[in-house]
């Protein structure tokens, strides 16, 4: 199998595989030609989703990556974002494998980035009301919690900012990243945030 990424969109997906092995094909299918790489991160799943990727999912897109302790779902996105950056994409977005996020909204998401309006967009679940019937009360709940916490530390009772969703795509930001073993912080000047 080549390994080598055909670039021609610069945009890739980072999708973390822990006990997703049920949904994770039916996500990576649903994604479009849109993007030109989607890294698949089996972080030391007792499912063993790495080995099942490769063995029943045919998409030449995908590159699988194992961790050999499980390092969460940060872990995961960390190594998924390095992957896709030494590889060289430009626009990454990270996609849970357990089919809450639809793929096809994709486009839509990264379309700003892609048209130079935008470095960062990231997506609300919570935009649709409607779409929330597809959530487990329990996550809604949490979510909802989750959100209210973050507003009320942040200060941004007027926007629309939330800790769920469909998580970050980003242009510029990647490479501004400092890695650490712990933690992703940002080095960039301050932005606002409005709706």
């Amino acid at each position: 199998m080549d390994n080598k990424v055909r670039w021609t969109t610069g945009i890739a997906v980072v999708i973390p595989c822990f006990q997703v092995v049920r949904h994770v094909a039916r996500v990576i299918a649903a994604i479009g030609s849109e993007v030109d790489a989607i890294y698949c991160i089996d972080d030391a799943c007792p499912e063993h989703s790495g080995d099942w990727i490769e063995q029943n999912v045919a998409d030449p897109r995908v590159r699988v990556i194992r961790h050999a302790n499980n390092q969460g779902v940060g872990g995961a996105v960390k190594s998924g974002y390095r992957r896709a950056i030494a590889d060289g994409a430009q626009v990454i977005v990270k996609i849970d494998g357990d089919g809450q996020m639809d793929p096809a909204l994709l486009p839509s998401i990264v379309a700003p980035i892609v048209r130079g309006d935008a470095d960062y967009t990231k997506g609300n679940r919570f935009w649709d009301l409607r779409q929330l019937k597809a959530m487990p009360l329990a996550r809604r709940v949490g979510n909802l919690g989750l959100s209210f916490m973050a507003k009320a530390s942040a200060g941004y009772w007027t926007s629309s900012i939330r800790p769920t969703g469909t998580p970050p795509s980003m242009r510029r930001w990647p490479h501004a990243y400092r890695w650490s073993r712990s933690a992703i912080a940002i080095s960039s000047r301050p932005t606002s945030c409005s709706d």
